[in-house]
Formats: structure tokens, sequence, C-alpha cells
């Protein structure tokens, strides 16, 4: 258990380094991030994984930022290890006034997932590596037929404390902990390696074994391509965390 505690310790310290020293470049926004997560498993070993989210640009309820639309193939190592592989469509929609027109992104990823559970905590980890083709941009009204490209990597920790003495049963809140560094390498990263971290607290709701609520406070610190700018973004996020089971024999 200490080590739990000690590791998320560790990554709360590496991913916020950054937000706590809030560099002179930087901008800040409020918005909202709505997302839906669904992991279906249709036998011992394979299953599918979708997540489709949302996020509005500005003063929580301005325009939109991002669509998001993910789609993957699992494979269960067992209960409590997963591989992924799979595709996301993600619409960077205009950043400003001045932009008429949307950046669309391809990516293509790979993820190992896993648990660790007891009776009263679950702790969630995963790692992920995305390949991004992103659209280019001409100008303000047009896009190029190149795309800009690179690696990510994300390392993302969630620890779940039940909030009622019985532990975390359905019907019951229970607090979360988030945190997701991202790590930018490629040919074309040149001042940030360092993309962004998304540190998360809220709460999760059970409505039964299969489906939660999650909602809380989102912020998001993100070092731009130009590398002496940076973005801080605080969000409210609700997403909705659905599982599927079409095993026979379970």
């Amino acid at each position: 258990m200490k080590r739990k505690y000690l590791l998320v310790l560790v990554v709360f310290l590496l991913g916020n380094g950054f937000a706590w020293a809030q560099p002179k470049n930087t901008s800040h926004a409020s918005q909202v991030w709505l997302a839906y997560f669904n992991q279906t498993r249709l036998s011992n070993k394979w299953g599918l994984w979708g997540d489709f989210q949302l996020r509005t640009r500005e003063d929580l309820v301005v325009d939109l930022s991002t669509g998001i639309a993910r789609v993957g193939l699992t494979y269960f190592v067992d209960d409590n290890v997963r591989l992924t592989l799979g595709y996301g469509f993600i619409n960077h929609y205009p950043a400003n006034d001045n932009i008429t027109i949307s950046q669309p992104e391809h990516r293509p990823w790979q993820q190992v997932q896993w648990f660790t559970k007891n009776k009263r905590t679950r702790l969630m980890q995963y790692i992920r590596l995305e390949e991004r083709y992103r659209k280019r941009y001409l100008n303000n009204n047009t896009l190029s037929d190149s795309y800009a490209f690179n690696f990510r990597v994300r390392y993302n920790i969630l620890y779940q404390v039940p909030l009622h003495p019985a532990g975390l049963i359905p019907k019951k809140l229970s607090a979360l902990f988030n945190d997701e560094l991202h790590i930018n390498f490629g040919k074309e990263i040149v001042n940030n390696y360092f993309d962004q971290n998304r540190l998360f607290l809220g709460f999760n709701y059970a409505f039964d074994a299969n489906n939660n609520l999650q909602f809380g406070y989102l912020n998001t610190f993100i070092q731009t391509a130009a590398g002496n700018q940076y973005r801080n973004i605080n969000a409210l996020r609700v997403a909705y965390l659905q599982n599927l089971d079409f095993r026979t024999n379970k």
C-alpha cells in the first residue's frame, strides 16, 4: 500500500513541476470536457475499446476546441492486464477567431493497461504510444496537403478510494486522483519534448459494477511547439464509463 502512495506522489510531482513554476508566457482558459468511454469484452481474450469526447474552447461554454473519436481492439492477457491497438480521429476546431477552418488529425495508438485491486482501493495505469498525423495550415483559411508528424507517449495513473465504509460498491461515491503525463518525440520536435500534464481530482459514482459517472476538476498545463509559450486550462470534466461483457462462460 505504501508503494502505491509513493508512486502516485512521484508522478504528481514530476508531472506538475512545470505548472507550479507558471512561466511568464502563459495563457489561461476555462473549459468543459465531456466524454464517453466503453470497454466491451467479447471473449476471454478479445474485446473492443471506444471513447468519444468533446471539449469547449473558453469561458466554459464558448465555442469548441476538440472532438475525439477513438476505437481499438483489445487483447486480455488476463483480467488485470490488457493490450490495445487502435485508431483515433481528432478534430481540432479553430483555436481563435482569426482561423476559419478546423485541423484534422489521424492518430494510430498502442497501449498496455493494468489494474491493481484490493478490498478497498483500485489503481489503474496505462502507457500509450501515439503516432500523430496533423494537417498543416497554409494560412488561416486553407489546409495543406501535407502532415506534421510526431510520436507521443502518455503515462496515466488513476487511484480510486472509497468514501463509504463498505468500500467500492454500487450506489456510492468514491474519490479519484488521476494524473497523465504526455511526452513528445520525433524529428519534428525541437522545443517541446514535454507536451502537457493533466491533473484530475474528482469523484466516481457507480450506478452498478459496469456503469460509472466521473466528474470533477481538471487542470491541463501545456507547452506549445514554440517552447516558450504555455497554456493553463482549468476545466470541468464529466465522463460516463461503461463496461460490457458478452462472454457466455465467465
